[in-house]
């Protein structure tokens, strides 16, 4: 069949790897056939739509993956190419079972690694390979695993060669990554291209994360708890951990949220402690256990080790996984099919030699430029080492190195991987692939996702194909007949006796609610700022009267005290609200507060709705921009506070009155009362001339100019502003509101008691709320000769 030419433009593969779309001849595979053809029909200017639409939603969704020493660190965008890798069902159930038995000899050997060691003792695996390598851990040599289930989520990264068969590259066994990724793949496809998946022929991947769930949720309690375990949002897979936290219904926690008492773990949330049975781990090993593993850590959970060795708590995968990922292990593979399971392998790994054994040392010293040199002990991608690129000194070099320290070093066949089309300038090019496929431990049989996360090499003429340098991603289909006939699935499992009716659901760490609770108070002081240099900017834009009447250098010494309320152009002034709305406002300005915004929403993400983080993504978007003319930042502030309130009304229609809503309101409330407090002191309290001016700014900066004039047409005096802003509990920004606001959420926290005796908390909110109620606003409005308001001002003390 023809392509599309605006589409396919000179797709040329090279010739010394095997295409994934086109034969040797040049002609389609038939698995992509029907594909291409619905691709083609939707024309050229449809997909371009389609596809802006989808980067869009990664973009708004926060898909990212840190490239490891990239300049957009923890921010960078998810790449993902429309194009999908197509693989038909008869070489998939072969891939399949291939990889079901590779899953069960890996578990077989991590059995008996940390177990009776018939592999020593038997000679099958040198002790070096063992013992030398950081990932086997000791003490953890022994620990009692329930049902050997060792593996509950195991990861292959597999290659096709020239000749058409598939190897595998690399085990991940420690924490694979990965799955969370080729779900929001699929997921994105499926907006881009929903005709291929109406009645069409695509294996679902959703069978596959329901039957992790199940697996992670098969321990005798009846209402398991699971958690995943996460270094925290430094970490460049934190999307993906928060993302499969929330898809799955596990709570997000870092080693902070749990402790270990009487050798159980448990999760310390609010309303107590509550036991946790299993951990699905996204940290390195050691980092678990400061006790016992690697006493330097400081995000470990203290005493985890002892928890597993008396049987309390699941980790998934086991501690000490991490051994199996030793590239070496590959040179000893067919023997250990053969001696654990008695079978050959079903799918060959690239041939390996490690040089430790001196006849491999012997071949790789030979054959090195032909090669692939990585180190023994699994590192980066970026370690490995290609001697056919190196100069004859750096060669000779190399070779030294490896007599030096054989065991160190592994040699790998150097592999052509196959190429396939990726889109890029609205033309196809070929790039590198190695498909990263998973499996699930499933009662006694492991589950492959019908699917993989297709890795592409970015650059043009790239040999690799890696995440961690950079590469593009792309979703992996299987195509199969059959694949009507999936049942739909829920990821909502079902209950193992009858559920109790409950209105709670409140349950939240208190890392968690320290962090809503922040995150409210960002939000707040972000929409606050930008209120007030809306006015400024409109009141600059308007006429150059202002400057007499003083009011935009009195608003703008309340945002920086340092900068004097009497001096200055209109050009300075322009310039001080520049410095605020882009980065040269280090402290003070927006910039900071969004960062903290933006910072705390990630880690509370699996705690908000889709949409909400959607909309807090453009929120972010917008504060980070730098206007340079007022026109603009009239036009971005506007743009903002529409954000701002499209924001907290989803929070307020949508989000369940638990304390995650409780904490984050929490935070809105005191920052709101807090700036309402600071405006009124500092523009208030000094008498000045032509006050009136300085009345209405705040009124509009707090939003109720329309109210005083609705209530008080007779003009703007001190009584009645202080009485709206401090006193009107009927006013949603009034201090009297919020402090209103703050009893109740106090009211309804775990641990309160009417009986009990106040806490500090409860003390000090009753004494602000009665000195506002007590409040004599005449007599705070009036003014003393050579005091001004002391009223007032001891008062907002």
């Amino acid at each position: 069949m023809k392509l599309l030419p605006s589409i396919a433009g000179e797709y040329r593969p090279p010739g010394d790897a095997y295409d994934e779309m086109l034969t040797p001849e040049g002609e389609v595979r038939p698995a992509w056939e029907e594909f291409l053809e619905t691709f083609q029909s939707l024309g050229s200017k449809s997909l371009k739509s389609r596809w802006k639409s989808v980067r869009r939603l990664l973009r708004e969704n926060g898909v990212t993956f840190n490239v490891h020493g990239s300049k957009d660190g923890l921010d960078r965008m998810w790449e993902l190419d429309p194009f999908p890798v197509i693989l038909t069902r008869s070489e998939w159930e072969k891939l399949e079972r291939g990889l079901v038995q590779r899953a069960h000899l890996m578990e077989r050997l991590l059995e008996d690694v940390y177990g009776e060691q018939r592999c020593l003792r038997e000679g099958w695996l040198p002790p070096a390979l063992i013992y030398g390598h950081p990932g086997f851990l000791r003490p953890c040599h022994g620990l009692p695993i329930r049902g050997n289930r060792r593996l509950l989520l195991y990861s292959v990264d597999l290659a096709r060669t020239a000749d058409g068969n598939m190897i595998a590259l690399r085990d991940r066994s420690e924490a694979p990554v990965g799955c969370g990724y080729a779900l929001e793949n699929r997921l994105a496809l499926t907006r881009m291209v929903p005709e291929f998946f109406q009645g069409k022929r695509v294996r679902k991947v959703a069978p596959f994360f329901r039957s992790l769930q199940q697996t992670l949720h098969d321990v005798p309690s009846a209402t398991p708890r699971v958690v995943l375990l996460s270094p925290g949002s430094h970490s460049p897979t934190f999307f993906e951990q928060a993302y499969l936290a929330q898809f799955l219904g596990f709570d997000l926690v870092c080693g902070d949220d749990l402790t270990v008492r009487d050798n159980r773990v448990y999760l310390k949330l609010l309303e107590g402690l509550q036991p946790v049975d299993v951990i699905l781990k996204r940290m390195t090993d050691p980092f678990c256990d400061p006790l016992e593993l690697r006493s330097d850590t400081v995000i470990g959970v203290p005493g985890l080790v002892q928890a597993v060795r008396a049987g309390n708590v699941i980790i998934a995968n086991s501690l000490g996984s991490a051994w199996l990922e030793s590239p070496a292990l590959h040179a000893f593979l067919p023997l250990l099919f053969r001696k654990y399971l008695g079978e050959e392998p079903l799918l060959p790994c690239v041939q390996t030699w490690w040089c430790g054994d001196p006849a491999s040392l012997a071949v790789v010293l030979e054959r090195l430029e032909s090669m692939v040199i990585k180190p023994t002990f699994a590192g980066k991608p970026s370690m490995a080492l290609f001697p056919e690129t190196m100069s004859r000194a750096r060669r000779e070099e190399l070779k030294t190195r490896i007599k030096q320290d054989p065991e160190q070093f592994v040699a790998q066949e150097r592999v052509d991987l196959s190429t396939t089309p990726c889109l890029q300038d609205n033309l196809l090019v070929p790039r590198r692939l190695v498909l990263r496929t998973f499996l699930t431990r499933n009662k006694d049989e492991f589950t492959v996702m019908p699917g993989a996360l297709s890795v592409v090499s970015q650059k043009p003429g790239s040999v690799v194909a890696s995440l961690e340098q950079g590469a593009l991603s792309k979703d992996s289909w299987i195509v199969d007949p059959r694949a009507d006939e999936d049942t739909p699935e829920t990821i909502l499992r079902r209950g193992r006796k009858e559920i109790q009716l409950s209105r709670g659901g409140g349950d939240i760490s208190s890392r968690a609610a320290d962090n809503l609770y922040w995150l409210g108070r960002n939000m707040e002081r972000a929409e606050g700022l930008c209120r007030l240099l809306r006015y400024c900017v409109v009141r600059l834009n308007e006429e150059p009267r202002v400057l007499a009447h003083s009011e935009v250098p009195r608003l703008l010494s309340f945002v920086n005290p340092r900068w004097k309320a009497d001096s200055g152009d209109r050009e300075e002034y322009a310039g001080r609200i520049y410095s605020l709305l882009s980065a040269q406002g280090k402290h003070e300005g927006l910039r900071p507060v969004m960062d903290g915004v933006h910072r705390l929403l990630g880690l509370v993400r699996d705690r908000i709705s889709a949409e909400s983080w959607r909309l807090s993504t453009h929120l972010y978007e917008l504060g980070v921009q730098s206007p340079v003319t007022l026109a603009d930042s009239q036009t971005l502030l506007d743009d903002l506070l529409m954000a701002f309130s499209a924001f907290s009304g989803m929070v307020s229609e949508n989000m369940t009155r638990n304390h995650t809503w409780r904490f984050l309101d929490m935070g809105r409330r005191l920052e709101r009362a807090i700036h309402t407090v600071g405006l009124i002191r500092r523009t208030l309290v000094p008498r000045r001339t032509n006050e009136d001016f300085l009345l209405e700014a705040v009124l509009e900066v707090a939003d109720v100019l329309r109210t005083y004039r609705w209530r008080y047409p007779a003009g703007l005096q001190a009584a009645p502003f202080l009485d709206l802003l401090l006193s009107d509990e009927d006013n949603p920004r009034s201090v009297g509101y919020q402090l209103e606001g703050l009893n109740e959420h106090l009211q309804k926290l775990p641990g309160h008691s009417s009986r009990a005796p106040r806490n500090l908390e409860e003390t000090l909110l009753l004494r602000c709320r009665a000195s506002i109620k007590l409040a004599e606003i005449h007599s705070l409005a009036g003014i003393e000769t050579g005091k001004g308001r002391s009223g007032l001002k001891n008062l907002l003390r």
